[in-house]
C-alpha cells in the first residue's frame, strides 16, 4: 500500500507492480515481444523472441540465458542453473503476450509448477502459454518451457487483468 500524494488516500501502487499489456497487432507479425506490449526491459525481460501468437489463446517464445550473466555465478557456482523462479517469470511474460490485454496484467498466482530438469545458461529455452480457462477478469494459463524437448518447467500462471 502507497499513499497517493494527491488524494492522500492509501490504495495499491501499481506503478511498480508487474504487469503485461499488448498494444494492438499489426498485419505483420512481430516477433518482438516489446512490440506485442511486454513492458518488461532488461534486465527482466525474459522473453528474447515470440514464435507464436494467437491473440487471446496461446504464445510461444525463446530465452536463452547468457553464460556470464551475473545470476549464475551465485546459482550455482561451478553448476550454473537457471532459477525456477526466473523460468517461472518468463512464462508468465509469455502468458502476458498471450493474453493480449490492452489494458494489462498483473501476476496473481503460479500453481503446481514443477521443475523435472535443469536449463542451464546458453541453452535455448522454448516457453509455451495456452489459456486453460477465465473468470471474471482472471485468465488461467497452462504453461511450460522446454530445452531440446525435455520439459525443465510445466505448470499454470493467473493472471488478472486491470
Amino acid at each position: 500500500m502507497r499513499k497517493n500524494e494527491s488524494d492522500g488516500k492509501y490504495g495499491r501502487d501499481d506503478s511498480q507492480a508487474e504487469h503485461f499489456s499488448h498494444k494492438s497487432q499489426s498485419s505483420h507479425p512481430s516477433h518482438d515481444p516489446i512490440a506485442l506490449g511486454l513492458p518488461h526491459r532488461k534486465p527482466f525481460l525474459f522473453v528474447d523472441r515470440v514464435t507464436h501468437f494467437e491473440p487471446g489463446i496461446s504464445a510461444e517464445g525463446e530465452k536463452t540465458f547468457a553464460v556470464d550473466d551475473p545470476m549464475f555465478a551465485g546459482h550455482f557456482p561451478g553448476n550454473p542453473v537457471v532459477p525456477g523462479v526466473i523460468l517461472t517469470e518468463a512464462l508468465a511474460q509469455v502468458a502476458g503476450i498471450a493474453g493480449a490485454s490492452k489494458t494489462g496484467f498483473l501476476l496473481s498466482a503460479i500453481r503446481a509448477m514443477k521443475f523435472p530438469s535443469p536449463a542451464r545458461p546458453g541453452e535455448k529455452i522454448l516457453l509455451r502459454a495456452m489459456k486453460a480457462g477465465s473468470l471474471g477478469g482472471l485468465i488461467q494459463f497452462s504453461v511450460s518451457a522446454q530445452v531440446n524437448g525435455q520439459i525443465v518447467a510445466d505448470g499454470q500462471v493467473v493472471l488478472n487483468e486491470l
